[in-house]
């Protein structure tokens, strides 16, 4: 048994309408996409379920075109978002239960430095001839480090046998 449904049968929640309220909530979201999940269990065994829009660096990579993030954050740049990119990802977390108290210009000023560490850039705008140059080149990087980690795992995998 899982620690997921050990959870839920020690504190005597209904596993299967857990599963099918969950289904009903997020019928609409596309498979893949990352939903944080908040369930409150209430003395009575019901619960509240609140369910949360996707985690800033799903958005970040998601405007930036990116698989993932920078693998050094401040020496290399993985990617470019426009503040207007910033401005709507902020609408969209402002939602959040856990922004409420936060205004626009802090979500947004959040953002920016997620994005940062992240290794994404945040322009005012994107020259669409540079970011074309600008993806060639990016992609030439991650091959060259997708290769470099695997040269370290097989050597890793050699000095192990």
């Amino acid at each position: 048994m899982g620690s997921f449904e050990q959870t839920f049968r020690q504190r005597g929640v209904n596993i299967a309408a857990f599963c099918k309220d969950f289904n009903d909530q997020t019928k609409d979201i596309k498979e893949g996409i990352p939903i944080p999940t908040r369930l409150t269990v209430n003395p009575d065994r019901s619960y509240i379920l609140t369910l949360h829009k996707p985690p800033v660096v799903h958005f970040l990579k998601q405007a930036a075109g990116l698989q993932k993030a920078a693998m050094e954050p401040g020496k290399e740049i993985a990617g470019k978002i426009t503040l207007k990119h910033v401005y709507e990802i902020a609408k969209i977390k402002s939602e959040d239960p856990t922004m409420e108290t936060k205004t626009l210009q802090e979500i947004c000023l959040m953002i920016c430095g997620i994005a940062r560490s992240c290794g994404i850039e945040v322009v005012k705008e994107l020259n669409v001839e540079e970011h074309k140059q600008f993806i060639v080149e990016r992609a030439a990087i991650v091959e060259q480090q997708r290769k470099e980690l695997q040269e370290k795992k097989e050597a890793k995998m050699l000095r192990t046998a």
